[in-house]
């Protein structure tokens, strides 16, 4: 006696070639479904890349290194306290002090809270000189976590100062 058959009390159904062609489409619909979800999610996920094109950086890499010399040349010395309150707003205070310990004053400072992983959650900061040699400013909605604060001052349209460097906000 067919235990199939006793089990159920009807005949099991052949495998027909028909049949093999339905599992097979629906095995290789949910394969390429699968790939194509996982393949929009990395897309919409991907943080972007840290030059816009690699050849113009390579070809600006020597005018970084004379820029780099040139900033260590001057022997400056720049400070930068960030605080972020409890309404999620940072507030960066820079001092900038000369090889003779004075204050640097006229120079166009730019700060950027920048994620380490991802540049499309970077905050940009707002400064001001508020007394010579300090510059302060705040950055809207922030929230807690390893960031870089990149900091540029230019005089005359020429960069004079650029420092990245790791914080960590609670």
């Amino acid at each position: 006696m067919d235990t199939d058959l006793a089990a159920s009390g009807r005949p099991p159904r052949p495998l027909t070639g028909r049949r093999v062609a339905v599992y097979l489409g629906a095995f290789f619909t949910l394969v390429i479904g699968v790939n194509g979800i996982m393949m929009k999610l990395a897309v919409d996920t991907l943080p972007g890349t840290v030059v816009d094109s690699a050849y113009r950086a390579s070809l600006a890499y020597n005018g970084e290194i004379a820029a780099a010399q040139a900033q260590a040349a001057r022997a400056w010395r720049v400070a930068a306290h960030v605080e972020r309150g409890a309404d999620s707003r940072a507030s960066v205070r820079i001092e900038a002090r000369d090889g003779a310990d004075l204050p640097v004053s006229g120079l166009v400072v730019s700060a950027r809270l920048a994620r380490p992983t991802d540049r499309r959650d970077d905050r940009p900061v707002r400064l001001a000189e508020r007394d010579i040699g300090i510059y302060r400013g705040e950055a809207a909605d922030v929230p807690p976590g390893q960031w870089d604060l990149v900091i540029e001052a230019e005089r005359g349209g020429d960069r004079v100062y650029l420092s990245r460097n790791r914080v960590v906000l609670p």
